[in-house]
């Protein structure tokens, strides 16, 4: 005679094992990266218990955070038990994430080298499937003034126009400007057109008397900085 194991329900689990309680009774640092999308996502599916898909789901990403920031809702439509709501659930939530780091970026820091440029963009650029442009303004004292997208393109590219670019720096009363923008393939050796860009951007500065410190390039595995190289 055939015998089926049955799938335990997260809710016949000891209460201190249930991902919700055991946020409540021992705190959210306690939780494994799978309890905690497992609260999000709520239910499994037919064969499996919210605990066990969201295993699935962070195994598929190689059970780094980052990559599954980088899912979209398609992306997680393809696992069997996770529909909309559920997707959307966890892009949301990771998305406060990205906006909570995005908020220690504030204005008014102090820029003292490229490593603080590449510790501000980072949150703002770190999960991107495409290219954008972006320039820190900064006052006489290095403060950071703003940090303001530019332009947003591809997977290889964007468009940087100089007019839109210094009217802004103009406009802000910037006495400086730092240029970053980032290479989703994890590369960051400037391309051609990168070199060209960045002295075109010099030259037009020069002209405004808004020195050009740096230009950065940013990916999730570090960063490249031309003035660093000797090449500002």
């Amino acid at each position: 005679m055939l015998t089926f194991e049955k799938r335990i329900s997260i809710k016949a689990w000891a209460e201190e094992d249930r991902p919700r309680e055991k946020l409540l009774q021992k705190g959210r640092h306690n939780l494994s990266e799978a309890e905690l999308v497992a609260i999000l996502i709520g239910t499994g599916n037919d064969k499996e218990s919210a605990l066990e898909l969201s295993k699935r789901i962070l195994q598929s990403c190689g059970n780094q955070l980052d990559r599954l920031g980088k899912l979209t809702v398609n992306d997680l439509l393809r696992f069997h038990g996770i529909g909309q709501a559920k997707a959307t659930s966890i892009v949301a939530a990771l998305e406060l994430g990205r906006r909570r780091k995005e908020a220690g970026a504030e204005e008014g820091k102090r820029i003292t080298g490229s490593s603080d440029v590449f510790k501000a963009m980072l949150p703002f650029m770190e999960d991107l499937s495409h290219e954008e442009f972006w320039m820190m303004a900064l006052n006489r004292a290095n403060r950071v003034i703003s940090s303001k997208r530019i332009s947003q393109g591809g997977l290889s590219g964007t468009v940087a126009d100089l007019r839109i670019i210094f009217k802004s720096a103009i406009e802000q009363l910037a006495s400086a400007v730092i240029f970053c923008h980032n290479h989703p393939s994890g590369f960051t050796k400037p391309s051609e057109a990168d070199i060209q860009l960045t002295k075109k951007l010099v030259a037009s500065g020069e002209i405004l008397e808004i020195a050009v410190l740096d230009h950065v390039i940013v990916s999730d595995k570090g960063f490249f900085s031309f003035a660093d190289e000797g090449l500002i």
